[in-house]
């Protein structure tokens, strides 16, 4: 299944994002009614809080007086984290249930409201923002909730900020408009990201890059790898394996094709045939089929093996080079990356010489091949920079 995680700050719009999904046909996981439900009467989460915060956190019927509770720990950061070690726990454990119940077909959207406070991003396929400007908030929450401006300020600043949230965003839905703009949005993003990122998951498919389009530089990839990253390191659990972001998009400033290209480090290539493969799938994140391999430096050599696997998700491609730590070809993806970032003549004819092929080699093999005598040359002049510099992967 597809797992989808949704968050935007109080008063931002989400649970109108979250009911347009549900239409649609996600399984739609509601965290802020999962917290009701583990606090309820009578629950061991109940008890726990009235244990640390006394009982005139209870309202007259036994239940739970949450804006008596509010008052306590808005405000108050220990207090709050004293309470989210009751709660997120057992909000975590219901929610991972009710996902595991769904049909292994399904898209399903986590709705949670703390969803970057409590770092849960890297562990979702995709994760949506919903973002709103301050001022429509604070309306919001005056209209629709009865909080004064203060309540709401202080609610909004015991969350993430916008900025935090970007970080963490693979989608930003803005609301600032109608309630027609925002379903529109969502209902792109489902039948043009989210269906068939699901269909590629189930059937363990890359998208691939026919025609080449060198694009303007992002500022945003370096962000864009920093969260593949972490769901790499997610998917491959507590094993501490090195990742780095290679190619043209990890060079400041250089025009590239607009795919991810991220290096894994492994122990051997058997090692990424076995767990590795299938993680790296169930992630997100399958493998090329076929055999892959880096031509050797200097020309001549034995070809240096790999294992490649994409991205599932159409709406980023991803091309992930499984190497072993310390061959040749995973040293000459660090080294080239290096030599570029330091050197702007040598990024400069890069370009040059990136463009003229795009021209005339415009698909990917073709394009990929004719750079080959370039690289070849490369690899002198960054092994020349290495030796001066003291350069070390």
């Amino acid at each position: 299944m597809l797992k989808v995680g949704l968050t935007g700050g109080i008063g931002s719009g989400k649970s109108a994002v979250a009911a347009r999904f549900a239409r649609l046909g996600a399984v739609v996981v509601d965290s802020d009614r999962i917290a009701r439900e583990v606090v309820a009467p009578g629950s061991e989460g109940l008890a726990e809080i009235v244990a640390t915060f006394g009982a005139g956190v209870l309202a007259p019927d036994g239940s739970l007086d949450r804006p008596a509770l509010g008052a306590l720990v808005f405000g108050d950061e220990a207090a709050r984290r004293r309470l989210e070690a009751i709660t997120h726990p057992r909000v975590r454990a219901r929610s991972a249930e009710l996902a595991a119940a769904a049909s292994p077909e399904a898209i399903v959207v986590n709705d949670v409201p703390l969803l970057v406070e409590v770092g849960l991003a890297p562990t979702y396929h995709l994760v949506v923002v919903v973002r709103t400007a301050p001022e429509i908030r604070l309306a919001r929450l005056a209209r629709d909730r009865g909080m004064s401006r203060a309540e709401a300020e202080r609610r909004i600043a015991a969350q993430a900020d916008d900025a935090r949230r970007r970080v963490v965003a693979d989608v930003v839905l803005a609301n600032d408009a109608t309630l027609d703009d925002l379903h529109a949005a969502v209902d792109a993003l489902w039948h043009e990201r989210l269906v068939p990122y699901e269909e590629n998951l189930r059937r363990r498919r890359v998208v691939r890059v026919g025609q080449v389009r060198l694009t303007e530089p992002d500022p945003t990839w370096p962000e864009q790898y920093d969260r593949l990253a972490a769901r790499i390191r997610h998917a491959l659990g507590p094993a501490d394996v090195r990742i780095d972001h290679i190619g043209s998009t990890s060079v400041p400033g250089l025009p590239a094709k607009d795919v991810i290209d991220v290096q894994l480090a492994v122990s051997s290539l058997d090692e990424a045939d076995g767990v590795v493969a299938e993680r790296l799938a169930a992630a997100g994140f399958p493998r090329f089929p076929g055999e892959w391999w880096d031509s050797p430096r200097p020309p001549g050599g034995k070809p240096w093996p790999k294992r490649l696997h994409g991205s599932a998700d159409p709406g980023r491609p991803v091309h992930l080079h499984v190497r072993e730590a310390g061959s040749p070809g995973w040293r000459y993806a660090l080294l080239m990356r290096d030599h570029l970032r330091a050197d702007p003549e040598q990024r400069a004819a890069y370009l040059a010489m990136k463009r003229a092929v795009a021209a005339t080699a415009p698909d990917n093999v073709g394009y990929t091949t004719a750079k080959e005598p370039w690289f070849d040359e490369e690899q002198v002049r960054a092994e020349a920079w290495a030796a001066r510099t003291g350069w070390g992967p």
